[in-house]
C-alpha cells in the first residue's frame, strides 16, 4: 500500500464512521421533542470536517472557499462553503438584487454586475401563479430585503409565503442583516408606515411586496418595477391560494399629491417619487377617500425588534440554529439541496453553505442536519436560504475576470433568482 492508499483508507474510513454515527441519530430524532438526542451524534461527528480531502482556498483577503463531503443520513452531500472574515476593513457583504424587486436574475450575473467576488442564492420568492390563472408570478421575495442601507421591501404575511414550512416560532420578518455596527445578526423586521391626508391616518400592510394582508393598504415604488400589481391583492393571509380579492383600489401619489385613481391594481414601471398605493377590501374602501389633487403623506421604514439596531443589508428566510441550538421542531425527513448561512465570532464572520446539485450528491440535509452542519462548522447561529432548483454558490476565483459557478445547480443551469448575498473585497 502506498502512503496516498493509507491517507485515503483513513479519510474513507473517517466519513463512513460520521455518517453511521449521523445517519443513526438523524433517523431516530422525532421532529420536535427528539432534537436533544441527535446532539451527541452531532458531538461524535464534529470533528470530521477537519479531515476534509479539500484545503482552504483564498479567494481574497478575508475570504476563503472550501468544499466538504457531508455524510448524511440519505447519502453524502458535497458542501461549498464560504467564510467570510467581517472584521477585515476590506470585506463586506451586501445584497446581490436586481434593478426591480419584482425581476430575477441568475447569482453569477447579479454578482457580476454589482463586483462581488463572491456570492450566494438569496430568499423564497413568488416563482408561480398556478392557482390564480390570469395573474403572473412576480418574482419577488417573501421577506424583508434592505440593499446598502435602503429598505427595499417588507414581507409578505406568514400564509402568502413559498418555501417549506415555517419551524415553529419564526415568521416571514425573520432575517439575517449586518448592521451599521459591521456586526452579522438575526432579527425580525417588521414594517412601520402610514398614509396621512385631510381624511385621516392609516397604517400601511405592505411594502413592495407581491401579497398584501386583508383588509389593508400597500406601498409600491420606483423600487417594485413594472410587473402586475394585481397579485397584491390574491390569497388570504392563511391560504395562499384563495381567490384574487374582488374589492381593491389604487391610487396614484406623486410629490405629495393624488394624481389619479384605479378601480384594479395596474401595471408598468413607477417614475421616482411616486407611490402607488394599492388597497384590498378595507383598504380599498379608504382609498376611495382620496380624490385627485389631494395631499397625502407616505411614511415607511423598517423596525428591528426589540433592538435599535440599524441594517445596511439583511435578507429574508428562516432561522434553524440559534446560540448553538438547532430550533425545535426542524424537519428531519425531506432532504434536498440547499443554501444557508451562518454567523460565527460574534457577528464577526459568515459562513455561506449552498450544496451541489450534481447527482451523486442530489440527496442534500435535511433542515435538521442543515442546523448540525452549520454548528459543526462554527456557526452559533444559522439562517436558511432558497434551496433546490436555486441553490448557487459563485466566485471569482484567484486572476479571473468573472465570477463562475463553484457548484452543480440541479436544474443543470442556473435559476434567475431575485436575490442574494454578495461578499464584496475592497482590497
Amino acid at each position: 500500500m502506498t502512503p496516498r492508499d493509507g491517507r485515503l483508507r483513513t479519510v474513507l474510513t473517517l466519513l463512513t464512521a460520521w455518517s453511521a454515527l449521523a445517519g443513526a441519530a438523524l433517523v431516530g430524532a422525532a421532529p420536535a421533542s427528539g432534537m436533544e438526542g441527535t446532539d451527541a451524534g452531532t458531538a461524535a461527528a464534529a470533528k470530521a470536517p477537519a479531515d476534509k480531502a479539500f484545503a482552504d482556498k483564498a479567494l481574497a483577503p478575508g475570504i476563503t472557499y472550501k468544499e466538504l463531503d457531508v455524510p448524511a443520513a440519505r447519502g453524502v452531500a458535497r458542501a461549498h462553503v464560504l467564510s467570510v472574515d467581517l472584521s477585515n476593513r476590506h470585506v463586506r457583504v451586501d445584497l446581490l438584487h436586481s434593478a426591480a424587486v419584482a425581476s430575477r436574475a441568475a447569482v453569477s450575473r447579479l454578482a457580476q454586475a454589482q463586483g462581488a467576488v463572491a456570492g450566494v442564492n438569496g430568499d423564497f420568492f413568488d416563482i408561480t401563479e398556478t392557482q390564480h390563472p390570469g395573474v403572473e408570478a412576480t418574482g419577488a421575495t417573501v421577506g424583508p430585503a434592505i440593499a446598502n442601507g435602503r429598505v427595499l421591501k417588507a414581507a409578505v404575511p406568514d400564509g402568502q409565503r413559498f418555501g417549506p414550512a415555517l419551524p415553529p416560532g419564526t415568521t416571514t420578518k425573520d432575517v439575517l442583516g449586518v448592521g451599521l455596527d459591521g456586526r452579522a445578526r438575526m432579527d425580525s423586521l417588521a414594517l412601520d408606515g402610514s398614509v396621512r391626508s385631510s381624511r385621516g391616518r392609516w397604517a400601511l400592510g405592505g411594502l413592495n411586496q407581491y401579497a398584501l394582508p386583508q383588509g389593508s393598504i400597500g406601498a409600491f415604488t420606483s423600487a417594485w418595477g413594472g410587473v402586475s400589481r394585481k397579485r397584491a391583492t390574491c390569497g388570504t393571509d392563511i391560504d395562499r391560494a384563495a381567490p384574487c380579492g374582488t374589492d381593491t383600489y389604487e391610487v396614484t401619489v406623486r410629490h405629495g399629491h393624488v394624481v389619479s385613481v384605479a378601480g384594479t391594481p395596474g401595471s408598468g414601471p413607477i417614475a421616482f417619487g411616486t407611490t402607488v398605493l394599492v388597497g384590498r377590501e378595507a383598504g380599498a374602501q379608504r382609498l376611495r377617500g382620496l380624490v385627485k389633487g389631494q395631499a397625502v403623506r407616505i411614511q415607511h421604514w423598517l423596525v428591528a425588534a426589540g433592538t435599535r439596531i440599524r441594517y445596511r443589508f439583511a435578507i429574508g428566510g428562516y432561522p434553524v440554529l440559534t446560540h448553538g441550538q438547532p430550533l425545535p421542531g426542524l424537519n428531519d425527513t425531506t432532504s434536498a439541496v440547499r443554501t444557508a448561512v451562518g454567523i460565527a465570532n460574534k457577528g464577526r464572520r459568515l459562513l455561506l453553505l449552498a450544496l451541489d446539485g450534481a447527482p451523486a450528491f442530489r440527496t442534500g440535509l435535511t433542515i435538521a442536519e442543515v442546523a448540525h452542519t452549520m454548528r459543526t462548522l462554527g456557526s452559533v447561529d444559522a439562517f436558511s436560504l432558497d434551496g433546490g432548483g436555486s441553490t448557487t454558490m459563485v466566485a471569482r476565483k484567484p486572476g479571473a475576470g468573472a465570477v463562475s459557478v463553484l457548484n452543480h445547480p440541479t436544474d443543470g443551469a442556473e435559476r434567475p433568482v431575485p436575490n442574494g448575498i454578495g461578499v464584496f473585497s475592497r482590497g
